[in-house]
């Protein structure tokens, strides 16, 4: 059973779900991306595998969002944002795993070693505007300072695996998988199949943080 907490923070009103893990042992701690919220297809899916194995799942709602605004705001509001949640994220006592999709896969990457994050996990980490390779985003990754992991499409317009720098953080690519881990139908592998590869992937890396 989730249940829902909405955070006071200096950008606004934020909110976390919490999918409470079975005997947990660490807070994996999710931000959505700028075009969307937590019922992105990977965030879900995530937080329905991990509780069993002993993973609480935050997923956490920017106040931008919360207040039902269309556009994201600059980096660092969104930072400012979770800067705020974190003592709620906290608050557990158990190490917390930082990270996100697309730009809460940055938010976490800019954030997490100041405040004190387990690791890093980067779903769709936007490395480059589509089209703007020149525009490069990597020194947000290269820069974590933790234990990260990217999981990234094989067919990422924001960055394919190929393009990422080489650096001190694991990459699993999806195969044929776009920014949001969608096939297309002429794929050879199927949405759940998909799905499954990005939770196992996850689920192996989160497991192998425990001390």
């Amino acid at each position: 059973m989730s249940r829902t907490e909405t955070v006071s923070t200096d950008a606004g009103e934020a909110r976390i779900t919490w999918y409470p893990g079975k005997k947990p042992w660490a807070v994996l701690a999710l931000g959505h991306g700028a075009g969307g919220g937590i019922e992105a297809r990977d965030l879900q899916a995530i937080a329905a595998a991990l509780p069993p194995q002993g993973v609480t799942v935050a997923l956490v709602e920017q106040p931008w969002r919360v207040a039902g605004k269309k556009v994201a705001p600059a980096p660092k509001t969104l930072d400012v944002g979770w800067h705020g949640i974190w003592p709620a994220l906290a608050k557990p006592g158990l190490p917390v795993i930082a990270g996100g999709r697309s730009a809460g896969a940055r938010v976490a990457c800019r954030t997490g070693k100041e405040l004190g994050a387990e690791a890093v996990l980067a779903l769709g980490f936007p490395l480059h505007p589509p089209g703007r390779p020149e525009k490069s985003r990597a020194a947000e990754l290269l820069g974590t300072g933790l234990p990260t992991l990217v999981v990234q499409g094989g067919n990422d317009s924001f960055g394919k695996p190929e393009e990422f720098p080489e650096g001190p953080y694991e990459l699993v690519a999806v195969p044929y998988g776009d920014h949001g881990f969608g096939v297309a139908k002429r794929a050879p592998v199927t949405p759940e199949e998909t799905l499954g590869l990005i939770v196992a992937s996850v689920a192996e890396w989160v497991t192998s943080l425990r001390s």
